[in-house]
């Protein structure tokens, strides 16, 4: 049941949609309703925020009423009453298979698409600082843009993410050799990875979050992999603001498994990203030799190119004199974040777009982040009527480093029978005026 009452009190009042659900059309209607005929109350006008206060994702629609004239636990039930999950078929897989589309929403204006092909994020929608929604990652409108060239455009990664020296891995005395999909190496799981699989999914309302749960089985010997992996990732949209991902996995036989997501931001919606204000807590990274494969090394980023440790606009110094870069066109790199491997949550990553006031926080559980800053993307690519030219979006990939089934110097990332592979990486969105 849905109640509108509108009110004309003064300069300053407002409209007040209440979206009720069946179980508050009854006797709790109507203290919804009184609640309304409080909130309208024209007090005086509020304090401006500090310039420099970073605020939760401004809403598109009405600002929240204030404590004073409020049950909390009112406001809190009214806020989770606009929580949506809407599911719907996007297309078909040459082979007949029908896909489908799920749009999570919150009550706060935060809003995005998922597919269960390749588990993509194909629409993010997110409120600037004047409360105005915008669309911050690169993607396409429809499926078949998907199937014919998507550079891992919001997908998800597996069974590892980022590169293995020429395809190939031992364990145990055993050697394997994956299908090698960038030159002479592996990457992002090969010619058919995870961001090319149909998914099971299936759409959830909690209290106060939203989301999908994907699963998907990895048979023995896909791309050259050794085991049946199974593999479970949940998208929780929370009504704080986040977009919560867990990643699940197990396994028959010992494989290496590195899961991520591979989102490219935008946080302006179009345009260059070398303005976007990035900060990187990272004091290492793996320097990278020929084909972007690890030396092995760990190289301290302090007096370089790559020492994000202070918030910097992306740009700076990504056409400095430095090896690294040159290898890279830019930044394609491995940030270290942690010195052991544990299951705390770190920040990975802090993006602040100046011009509308977006930030974004990567949060994550894993060692280290892998910063993109869209070299490769070259204007031949058009999603969503955008263009996507030369640096018009960046990725930040929480991940373990890359090659590490070669590099015995890595963290681990075999997982062995018996074992859960698990890992968390969150998006954070608010706004800074």
């Amino acid at each position: 049941m849905t109640i509108l009452m509108t009110f004309s009190k003064g300069a300053g009042c407002q409209t007040f949609r209440l979206a009720c659900r069946p179980a508050l059309a009854s006797g709790k209607s109507f203290s919804m309703a009184m609640l309304v005929l409080l909130l309208c109350g024209c007090g005086p006008a509020q304090q401006p925020t500090s310039s420099t206060s970073t605020q939760p994702a401004a809403t598109a629609t009405s600002s929240a009423p204030s404590a004073a004239t409020a049950d909390p636990q009112q406001v809190k039930q009214m806020n989770n009453a606009a929580l949506s999950v809407q599911s719907k078929v996007f297309g078909q897989l040459p082979d007949g298979r029908e896909v489908s589309l799920v749009t999570l929403k919150n009550s706060h204006g935060v809003e995005l698409d998922v597919t269960n092909y390749g588990g993509i994020i194909t629409r993010l929608i997110t409120p600037d600082a004047k409360g105005q929604p915008g669309d911050i990652v690169l993607g396409y409108d429809n499926l078949q843009q998907y199937l014919d060239n998507n550079p891992y455009f919001g997908a998800i990664i597996g069974r590892f993410g980022n590169r293995i020296a020429k395809g190939q891995f031992a364990i145990d005395g055993k050697s394997y050799q994956l299908a090698n999909n960038d030159g002479d190496n592996h990457l992002h799981g090969g010619v058919q990875g995870f961001d090319k699989k149909l998914w099971q999914m299936q759409p959830f309302q909690h209290a106060d979050s939203v989301g999908v749960e994907l699963s998907y089985l990895s048979v023995d010997g896909e791309e050259g992999y050794p085991g049946n992996l199974q593999v479970k990732v949940i998208y929780t949209l929370t009504n704080t603001n986040e977009l919560q991902m867990q990643f699940q996995a197990t396994t028959d036989q010992t494989t290496p498994v590195n899961l991520t997501q591979h989102s490219y931001f935008n946080l302006a919606g179009s345009g260059s990203i070398l303005e976007h204000q990035l900060e990187i807590p990272a004091a290492q990274i793996t320097p990278v030799g020929a084909g972007l494969i690890p030396t092995g090394e760990l190289q301290a980023v302090e007096g370089t190119a790559f020492d994000f440790r202070s918030a910097k606009a992306i740009g700076r110094d990504i056409a400095a004199e430095d090896a690294q870069l040159k290898l890279g066109l830019g930044y394609d790199h491995n940030f270290v974040l942690k010195a052991t491997v544990d299951d705390s949550l770190v920040l990975a990553g802090r993006v602040l777009e100046p011009k509308s006031g977006r930030v974004l926080e990567v949060w994550t559980e894993e060692p280290a982040v892998q910063f993109y800053s869209g070299n490769f993307l070259d204007g031949s690519l058009t999603g969503k009527g955008v263009q996507y030219a030369h640096r018009s979006g960046f990725c930040l990939e929480p991940q373990h480093y890359p090659d590490a089934p070669n590099q015995s110097t890595f963290p681990s990332t075999l997982l062995k029978p018996g074992e859960t592979y698990s890992t968390q990486i969150v998006y954070r969105f608010s706004t800074k005026s």
